[in-house]
């Protein structure tokens, strides 16, 4: 998460620039053509890589960007905690959750606000779900703990500088977005 400066949760400018970005966002990605339930199937059967190009694309610019403005001091990336049992159980959890629904998130709200309405059972599910995690999470205080590492980058976990890193990945993203049919 980036923030420009400190921001209160609640306050209605925080409510209408997520609006405001949120439809921004899922225009793009109806734009992208990414919001299509079966470019997504063919995204996980690795038929079709629309997606996997607009995500690739998605990074390559945004790394970029924030590197830029984090250099002018405009930025200040908030890098959360490392925590492997944490990202290995909410990772099953979206790619179980992503191969079942067919979207995931982001793709479903797009896909519903298109007019798609296979994708409001997953968001109802997603609501459901959310709900449940809220109500169970004080019982997973101690797995939180596992594999704790701090707040970790890759260019830290492979001592690198992040200037660099961001050119090598770039070159690679680059060079795979030619190639990528």
């Amino acid at each position: 998460m980036l923030m420009a400066k400190q921001d209160t949760p609640g306050k209605p400018g925080n409510w209408a620039s997520g609006l405001i970005f949120g439809t921004a966002f899922g225009f793009l990605l109806h734009k992208a053509g990414v919001s299509d339930y079966n470019v997504l199937i063919g995204a996980l059967r690795l038929t079709d890589l629309t997606v996997i190009r607009v995500i690739i694309s998605a990074i390559l610019v945004g790394s970029i960007i924030i590197y830029v403005l984090g250099k002018f001091g405009m930025v200040r990336p908030h890098i959360k905690p490392t925590h492997y049992a944490n990202n290995i159980i909410g990772g099953l959890v979206f790619g179980v959750g992503f191969g079942l629904w067919g979207y995931c998130p982001g793709t479903g709200a797009a896909a519903l606000g298109q007019g798609s309405w296979d994708a409001a059972w997953g968001i109802f599910g997603m609501v459901i779900g959310s709900y449940v995690y809220a109500l169970t999470a004080p019982k997973f205080i101690k797995m939180a703990s596992i594999g704790e590492r701090g707040k970790l980058t890759v260019p830290e976990l492979i001592h690198i500088d992040p200037g660099v890193y961001i050119i090598i990945t770039s070159i690679i993203f680059v060079l795979f977005l030619m190639y990528i049919p």
